[in-house]
């Protein structure tokens, strides 16, 4: 079989690494370790059923002795052998209540911390997934992540599969609920179409990753939504998919702080570049208001000399040198100020496009909700990195997610937002592809030209911009588009060589 390398799981969780196999690995065949694992005994040992084990072993040994009992003196009870054998009878029934009573108090504990934890915890069945992914593996069909990129519908049917089975106290008060009745009955109807951790649970059990943890956010009862940081031992053979316990914060107060810390942040970059456009103007007004009055002065004494009854041609040509010396010196302004202001990449650096492309799906995150969008992301596996400016980058990448989700905005069904990376001929292309109305055959001439725009309120400055960033990289934008359809917008980088 092919050896492919592992795509990381793209987790939300600040910090989290890529998740990685169990130990022992994935095996050869292409299986997670648990597709193999030996399958544990079916069925619970209850306390009711100890019981009734020691008063089935109780009959088999007080039965045996007074068997016995029989042969040596038939037709006689033999005093001994009955003594033995009810003790045994007791010793065995002891023993059994014993084992039944340290099983209820284990069971009693067990309830009692999944209740009164103090975090939301929830019980869930992924075994349709754990079949799923077998069933996948099967086929030849190994990267999860390309697959239900490729086929969204399958997903969300997935998803429907997958069943809560119980929450515990904790979560029935976050979630504002009445009981855990609430909850009880397939995972979608409390995580949205537009989560995008649900196909990295698939990525990280695939790949027989021992834990997965990251940000969700969740639907409660009354429809509101709220963020959630959650984690959860993976396991390690098929019983357990039955019985997956997952934990979870809500953040939701955290999120809306550090948005309102952003919105802060925001509001104080803007206030500085208005800072920095007055200081540039007035800098700029200085430097070019000196040499253009050296000009006027310069042009006044050479008509003088010229005027004179006797031309000055020696005094004329001096003066027209200073005029030529002070334009230079003006256009020397210019060219200094449009470079300062021009897109051209001032901190180039070694990128990792897809870890960009993951920030800038962060970015829009809370704008693909509140539009109802659901984004897809897929890229190749050892795709090498490219010299650019990340922040420019990620810039481009904001204002082509944010055009997708805004021109599915009216559409009515699943809005799939795609975005792709894979290797092209000497440069990492990225395809950002919607599922909206498309644009115009008569416009597609035009959309990459300042003040042109499809939307209502648009300045239409946005794809000139992005043009203009990826050109100053030695890259190509350039889009497709088939109206009722959907748009992809394409962009390359060159790779370093």
């Amino acid at each position: 079989m092919r050896a492919e390398t592992a795509k990381p799981v793209f987790s939300l969780w600040p910090g989290q690494p890529g998740a990685a196999p169990a130990e022992g690995g994935t095996p050869s065949t292409g299986m997670p370790a648990w597709a193999s694992a030996a399958r544990r005994a079916p069925g619970r040992l209850t306390a009711l059923g100890l019981v009734a084990l020691g008063f089935v072993l109780a009959a088999a040994v007080g039965g045996y002795l007074l068997g016995l009992a029989g042969d040596d003196a038939p037709g006689a009870w033999h005093l001994p052998a009955i003594v033995v054998g009810v003790l045994a009878v007791c010793l065995a029934l002891a023993g059994s209540g014993l084992l039944a009573l340290r099983l209820v108090r284990a069971e009693r504990r067990a309830l009692a911390i999944f209740e009164r934890a103090g975090v939301s915890l929830w019980e869930e069945d992924w075994s349709p997934v754990a079949q799923a992914i077998i069933a996948l593996k099967r086929a030849g069909i190994h990267d999860m992540q390309t697959h239900f990129t490729a086929h969204p519908d399958a997903l969300r049917a997935l998803r429907r599969q997958v069943t809560i089975r119980n929450v515990n106290a904790f979560t029935v008060q976050m979630m504002g609920a009445r009981s855990p009745a609430d909850f009880i009955g397939p995972l979608d109807r409390i995580l949205p179409d537009t989560d995008q951790t649900f196909v990295q649970w698939l990525v990280a059990l695939a790949a027989g990753a021992p834990v997965f943890r990251s940000e969700a956010h969740i639907t409660r009862p009354d429809g509101s939504v709220i963020d959630t940081l959650f984690a959860a031992e993976l396991p390690s053979d098929l019983d357990g998919f039955r019985h997956i316990i997952v934990t979870a914060i809500d953040i939701t107060g955290y999120k809306a702080s550090h948005a309102r810390l952003v919105a802060a942040e925001t509001e104080l970059a803007r206030a500085s570049r208005v800072i920095t456009v007055g200081t540039l103007t007035a800098s700029l007004a200085h430097e070019v208001n000196s040499p253009l009055s050296a000009i006027v002065l310069n042009a006044e004494a050479c008509m003088r000399w010229l005027r004179r009854p006797v031309p000055e041609i020696a005094e004329a040509e001096a003066a027209i040198a200073q005029l030529m010396q002070e334009a230079t010196r003006a256009r020397d302004v210019v060219a200094r100020t449009r470079s300062f202001l021009s897109n051209t990449p001032r901190h180039r650096r070694l990128v990792d496009l897809a870890e960009t492309a993951r920030d800038a799906i962060m970015v829009v995150g809370r704008e693909m909700r509140e539009l109802g969008i659901s984004v897809h992301f897929d890229a190749d596996a050892g795709l090498p990195r490219v010299s650019a400016d990340a922040v420019q980058i990620q810039q481009v990448l904001v204002n082509l997610l944010l055009n997708g989700a805004q021109a599915m905005s009216e559409v009515p069904g699943p809005r799939d937002l795609t975005i792709r990376l894979h290797a092209a001929a000497e440069a990492v292309q990225v395809d950002v592809q919607d599922c909206g109305c498309g644009i115009a055959a008569g416009l597609m001439e035009r959309i990459f030209m300042p003040f042109q725009t499809t939307r209502p309120g648009g300045m239409g400055m946005g794809l000139a911009i992005c043009r203009n960033c990826i050109e100053s990289h030695g890259g190509r934008l350039w889009a497709d588009s088939t109206p009722g359809q959907g748009t992809t917008f394409h962009f390359t980088l060159p790779v370093q060589g």
